[in-house]
Order: structure tokens, then C-alpha cells, then sequence
């Protein structure tokens, strides 16, 4: 188990592929392709090109990143970040001169960040039956 405050940092000339587990914190400079999976948060750096598929605490993109991101508690796109992807989680930033490009599941009612494949369809179908209803 990592200590409280330990941060594993991918630095700016680092290019990985694969898998990354980490037991507490992540900040991302360089590039990182594959998926990545932390007990704490993930912190993405205005020059990180990250091509992945995100599960943390917290997640926060001032690079650029392709892929999905689940998190238990904020996703937060700073100024400058981009992400091209779905995210879900119980909170979303998104500060002026972000780019979002993707799908946004806010659940305030998960503890885990997960969901089971038939939930997100289920929200569309209830959203898609709102139009329906008539009020004189």
C-alpha cells in the first residue's frame, strides 16, 4: 500500500505502453498508451498525450487525452486540457478553454465509479421518453 502523499510520476521524455497501476498518486508528463489504474488520483500535465483508459479517485487533464475515464469522485479539464472520450463520475469541471469531446455520466449515487453495461442505456431510454410527455 503506498503512503499518504506518494505520487509516481511518468516524466516528460517517458513513452509507455501497457498497463500502469499505481497504489497512490499518478502525474503524467509524457505519453502513455494502454490503461491506467490508481488507487489515488491522476493528474495529467499540460504536455501529456495520453491514449488510455482511466479508473481513479480523481482525474485531472490539462494535456491532451483520447479514451474513458471513471472516477469515483472529479473530473476536472483544466484550461488548455482536451479530452476525447467518455467520462464518468460523481463531479465534472471543465475550466473556460477546455475541449471536451465525448459523453459525460455524472452519478452521485455511485461509491464505486462503476457501472453495469445496461445502466447507461437505461438513463438514455428515460431521457428519451421526456420529449414524449405533454402539458397543456
Amino acid at each position: 500500500m503506498a503512503e499518504e502523499g506518494e505520487v509516481t510520476i511518468v516524466g516528460a521524455g517517458a513513452r509507455l505502453e501497457g498497463n500502469v497501476v499505481s497504489a497512490g498518486h499518478l502525474r503524467i508528463d509524457g505519453q502513455v498508451k494502454g490503461q491506467i489504474n490508481a488507487e489515488g488520483d491522476v493528474a495529467l500535465s499540460p504536455q501529456s498525450q495520453v491514449e488510455a483508459d482511466i479508473r481513479a479517485q480523481n482525474v485531472s487533464i490539462a494535456g491532451r487525452f483520447k479514451g474513458s475515464i471513471q472516477v469515483k469522485g472529479k473530473a476536472h479539464l483544466a484550461r488548455g486540457g482536451r479530452i476525447d472520450g467518455n467520462i464518468t463520475s460523481k463531479t465534472l469541471v471543465v475550466e473556460e478553454g477546455g475541449v471536451f469531446h465525448g459523453q459525460s455520466i455524472m452519478d452521485g449515487s455511485s461509491t464505486d465509479g462503476a457501472r453495469t453495461q445496461g445502466t447507461p442505456s437505461q438513463k438514455s431510454e428515460e431521457k428519451r421518453d421526456e420529449p414524449e410527455v405533454k402539458v397543456p
